[in-house]
């Protein structure tokens, strides 16, 4: 019996629904030959300007939304999710990566709500938070704890699925003002006195911040489907056998 997988990418502050740089575009497309038909990526909740769309995540980053239905880019990103046919048996996978975490936390948010209200009996679906500013302590991550304690979440990856020494992951603190704070000494980490290396702001491909570095690299591709797809085998056994054939083909031009 065909496995029924609905897997879903929340993409990062650069992406448009046409243009992506190089960590999204390859995912996304190593991720059809995978997946195929099962994977689809979010679309038409990106403001125009990255700026915008990072600043977005920072203010949303601390704890879930009081009315996610009444925030467009959540209720956009429900709609999406829930438009594809989800029965009892499907297994629903939420990625996402940099600011896109924020977005895919506060969906996940949504969607556990709706299941709970529903109160039908359904397969926990999983949620992958990578590169993420989505901090531990903070009132969104506890409140999907929660839903994962509860099995409405079957599982969570957030520590694993980080860069060593990318000093974004967890910035959104636990309230707007520390997260604008990281932010501001991210950017500026010779004034911020807590903060090293280069500013945020660098986006170089050698000396630029790791996360930026990291966002205009296969490698990052490569670790996600690592992790996500082989590792934790979230979309199930045939992806898997998939995702480790394709790997171990190693044949770069695939990304591209």
């Amino acid at each position: 019996m065909k496995e029924d997988n609905k897997i879903w990418f929340f993409a990062g502050a650069e992406t448009t629904n046409s243009k992506f740089n190089p960590f999204t575009s390859s995912f996304i497309r190593m991720m059809g030959i995978i997946a195929g038909d099962d994977f689809s990526y979010i679309r038409d909740i990106y403001f125009r300007s990255p700026m915008v769309n990072v600043i977005w995540a920072l203010n949303h980053a601390q704890k879930p939304l009081d009315n996610p239905p009444g925030n467009k880019i959540v209720k956009s990103a429900f709609d999406q999710v829930t438009s594809r046919y989800l029965s009892a048996e499907t297994n629903l996978v939420l990625i996402s990566s940099s600011s896109g975490s924020v977005i895919a936390a506060q969906t996940a948010c949504c969607l556990a709500m709706a299941n709970k209200q529903k109160g039908s009996p359904s397969k926990p679906f999983h949620l992958v938070l990578g590169s993420s500013m989505i901090s531990k302590n903070s009132h969104l991550f506890q409140q999907l704890s929660h839903y994962m304690e509860e099995g409405i979440i079957g599982t969570i990856i957030h520590d694993e699925i980080q860069d060593t020494g990318d000093n974004t992951v967890g910035m959104g603190g636990i309230s707007r003002s520390e997260a604008y704070l990281n932010a501001f000494g991210i950017m500026f980490p010779f004034l911020s006195g807590k903060y090293n290396g280069p500013s945020f702001l660098n986006s170089h491909p050698e000396k630029g911040h790791i996360h930026r570095r990291r966002s205009m690299t296969i490698s990052k591709t490569i670790d996600f489907i690592n992790i996500i797809m082989i590792k934790h085998a979230l979309a199930g056994q045939a992806n898997k056998e998939k995702a480790e054939k394709l790997l171990a083909y190693n044949d770069k031009s695939l990304f591209t």
